[in-house]
């Protein structure tokens, strides 16, 4: 005989309590990226060099140089270069729990409210897009973690290798989660645009090698929308989760 559909045993498999501990704190920590915003208006406070820093011509990377002096012809001095690598390496590692907590199934239902939440649900290129762009997070948290740890004027290649997973698999993360979104969240088409503008803008940048009028617009029209399309995922699962335990509590309230 089938069980109830309010069944203890449903309702375990639903969403239990140890997972959705999980799931909100892998939703916060995509939430934590947005500290990287605060961090970049201190730093850019701070700012020591001959000519005032801007966010038009100035690159991201040199509020995070160690050293003061021209570099790569840019007269740089950022004396909070500490606050600027930290914050890169804490939007990292909260870019890297997040996809490592969140499951691919609750990433399949997050959007869409009354859904059953199941271990393995139904459609195999809406599981591969979410175990994908679970994968791409976690390539694009670890990229700017590296970016934090290695500066543009450590001497190393590995900032670039970093700079390029972070805008390439964030940006790719972004248009599969808008993609697998659409039509069932109002946050799915900014989501999508994220992703949209930051990997157009970053095929800009390829082409011209960073060659126009004002590369730190450009630079930033590739990570900006990242952060943000990063911390509205983090906001989208937070407010499914938040609204299915708030119902799990009526319903046991109801049947006590």
């Amino acid at each position: 005989m089938a069980a109830p559909a309010d069944s203890p045993s449903q309702n375990i498999i639903y969403i239990p309590d140890l997972p959705s501990t999980r799931f909100y704190a892998g939703a916060l920590a995509l939430l934590s990226v947005l500290q990287y915003f605060v961090a970049e208006a201190a730093v850019i406070g701070a700012w020591a060099g001959q000519q005032p820093y801007s966010r038009r011509t100035g690159y991201i990377s040199d509020l995070g140089a160690a050293g003061c002096g021209l570099f790569d012809g840019r007269d740089v001095c950022s004396p909070a270069h500490v606050l600027m690598n930290a914050s890169f390496v804490v939007q990292g590692i909260g870019m890297m729990v997040g996809a490592l907590l969140l499951s691919s199934a609750l990433l399949c239902t997050a959007a869409r409210p009354g859904a059953q939440f199941t271990l393995v649900p139904g459609g195999r290129f809406t599981w591969a897009a979410a175990v994908s762009a679970r994968s791409l997070t976690a390539v694009a948290g670890a990229g700017t973690v590296l970016v934090g740890l290695v500066p543009e004027d450590a001497g190393s290649v590995w900032h670039g290798v970093g700079a390029i997973m972070y805008f390439g698999a964030g940006s790719l993360a972004l248009l599969l989660l808008g993609w697998l979104w659409l039509r069932q969240t109002p946050l799915s088409w900014p989501i999508l645009v994220c992703g949209l503008v930051s990997l157009g803008d970053l095929v800009t940048g390829g082409v011209t090698g960073m060659d126009v009028p004002e590369p730190g617009t450009l630079e930033r029209l590739m990570g900006y929308p990242i952060t943000i399309g990063t911390a509205a995922v983090g906001l989208v699962v937070a407010q499914r989760v938040g609204r299915d335990r708030s119902l799990r509590k009526s319903r046991g309230a109801l049947q006590a």
